[in-house]
């Protein structure tokens, strides 16, 4: 056992940052790793506002929906392999070396954007981003988690869960900042280069993780580093249980140096370590927390706000609520533990779904009407698809939907959510709309319903950000036996990124065929699937030296009667709790 197992109530948060004053060699540790979350936050973030520019500079992007999630999704791709690749870098290599190399990926993609002439290459930079935000994903909180001690464990990797949603805060303000600036998204894109090169400098002065090092028999380094992160009336015990730990795992493999993937997937321990970490990060994605982050500009012009800065402004909000959400999870980590957390997080995602649900309903069946005496104002340009078609049954949302060419809704002079016409989309019509004081809209229609959408995404945001927002990059640090680490860390990433690539490259798509108020409501029934799963399988980990993990696994089991206090094989009450 590491050096016993903790007490941890609420003065463990208190505790997290009074070691910035006694050892601030820890947070060092911490923080410098954890920019790889600022990257990977601010890649999700930053692109969102990007593309609502990149649409304006490629006209081909704007008019095909699976060209705007290619450019999103292949960073997705990208990341795929690199948490895939990472898993392996990671054992054989080391924390720090794939760190390294994740932030040279991010910054030679970085460049590639900025400097994109076209879809094509843009897209090629975006592949070079993914596969270093994939890798830096896993490995971030692994290096953190690795070099922490475990009463303050869960706080200081939700350091890591901050920076990520502080990136995507980050990533809001830099797209309002360059609106108007020449190029804009091209530095929207381009200043994603100075955190990994920031985080690069950093990490060539900080040390290799303890574990990995006396996993590889480099003893004398690894118990340097670790009498620099505990205190010495702790180090020897935490000494000790690391080794043992290490020399039960190569009587029990023959060799501290080999993996057996066959193995792993027979271990019990490794096996439902996986089920409930491969879970989280599965059904992170699928309760749709990145589709609001990759298009939330996007979303708030379906909600009925016509500007890119008006929609990139109130985009800032919610990512404002992300990162204030995350300052929270760092509060209630050790205090509350992983399962509450979680539990809450879910019931809050439902209640907020459900309201986005029945706000988007009413926003598509209440769209304003077409006025043939608005559209006839602009006689030059009308809707080739609506001079066609009868009269009746014209709404703006029916205007929008109009092809060959596409068409979009100037709003009524005296109020937008009276009739208005419905016009040819290109740039000489919105800048004519603009022109007489009218709103212009090409991806939503006005609507009075526009500020609930808004509060439901705020509903959202404060409800995802402490729970699933963190806690399963916790859960994912700490659940793996030693030996098997890097890999299921990896294995588990690479889950996550692919789901995420599925509903990145699938959402757009879906509210067009199904519709939005739909594509919520199925998310929304994903996340009481979610909630179930984590009363059943996901253990409490709070408090619980890395070494004591292993051991809690092996007598742990699905309970699927989550009501029940969970017991011992002598009939006491556990340490784990519901």
């Amino acid at each position: 056992m590491e050096g016993g197992v903790h007490e941890v109530d609420a003065s463990a948060f208190r505790e997290c940052f009074s070691l910035a004053w006694r050892n601030p060699y820890v947070l060092r540790l911490a923080f410098s790793a954890g920019i790889g979350g600022l990257l990977f936050g601010y890649d999700t973030g930053v692109i969102s506002g990007a593309l609502l520019y990149i649409r304006d500079d490629f006209p081909s992007v704007d008019k095909k929906t699976w060209l705007q999630e290619s450019i999103v999704s292949t960073a997705v791709a990208g990341a795929i392999i690199g948490a895939a690749i990472g898993g392996w870098v990671n054992d054989r290599f080391g924390r720090k070396t794939s760190i390294l190399v994740a932030d040279f990926l991010f910054f030679v993609g970085a460049v590639i954007m900025a400097s994109a002439p076209n879809p094509t290459l843009l897209i090629v930079g975006r592949v070079f981003v993914g596969l270093g935000v994939g890798m830096a994903s896993m490995t971030s909180p692994l290096y953190i988690s690795e070099a922490s001690p475990a009463r303050i464990r869960g706080a200081l990797v939700s350091t890591n869960g901050f920076l990520i949603t502080g990136g995507q805060f980050l990533s809001y303000l830099i797209n309002l900042a360059f609106t108007k600036a020449p190029g804009t998204w091209r530095w929207m894109l381009g200043v994603a280069a100075l955190p990994a090169l920031t985080q690069f400098i950093l990490m060539l002065f900080l040390p290799e993780s303890p574990r990995w090092l006396y996993r590889k028999r480099r003893e004398e380094e690894a118990e340097a580093i670790l009498r620099k992160i505990y205190p010495a009336n702790e180090v020897e015990g935490e000494i000790q249980a690391l080794k043992e730990s290490v020399e039960a795992e190569i009587r029990e493999e023959g060799s501290s140096e080999k993996i057996n993937l066959i193995k792993l997937l027979k271990t019990k321990t490794v096996r439902r370590g996986l089920v409930a970490g491969v879970g989280l990060q599965v059904f992170q994605q699928f309760v749709g927390i990145n589709t609001v982050m990759y298009y939330s500009p996007t979303i708030v012009q379906l909600a009925g706000f016509a500007s890119n800065q008006t929609a990139l402004a109130l985009s800032l909000v919610t990512s404002g609520l992300n990162a204030l959400g995350s300052i929270v999870s760092i509060y209630f980590i050790d205090r509350t533990g992983r399962k509450k957390l979680l539990i809450i997080s879910l019931c809050g995602v439902v209640l907020s779904l459900g309201v986005l649900s029945a706000v988007f309903h009413e926003t598509t069946s209440h769209s304003p009407g077409i006025s043939r005496q608005e559209t006839a104002h602009f006689a030059a340009y009308s809707c080739p698809a609506y001079q066609s078609a009868s009269a009746t049954g014209w709404d703006c949302m029916k205007c929008l939907k109009a092809s060959s060419p596409d068409c979009g809704f100037c709003a009524a002079a005296a109020d937008k959510l009276y009739p208005g016409a419905c016009l040819i989309s290109n740039s000489t019509v919105k800048d004519l709309c603009h022109g007489e004081n009218r709103l212009w809209y090409t991806r939503g229609c006005p609507s009075r319903f526009g500020w609930l959408a808004l509060i439901g995404l705020a509903l959202y945001i404060i409800f995802f950000s402490p729970g699933m927002g963190t806690v399963p990059w916790i859960v994912n640090s700490e659940i793996y036996p030693l030996r098997f680490r890097g890999v299921c860390g990896g294995i588990a990433a690479t889950a996550n990124w692919i789901s995420n690539l599925i509903v990145a490259q699938s959402f757009l798509s879906l509210t067009e065929a199904i519709g939005t108020s739909w594509t919520f409501l199925i998310f929304g029934v994903i996340s009481v699937i979610a909630l179930f799963f984590v009363l059943t399988c996901v253990p409490e980990t709070k408090g619980l030296p890395i070494e004591e993990v292993e051991k809690m696994l092996e007598h742990r089991a699905a309970r699927f009667r989550f009501w029940r206090k969970e017991t011992d094989g002598d009939g006491k009450d556990s340490n784990v709790t519901v």
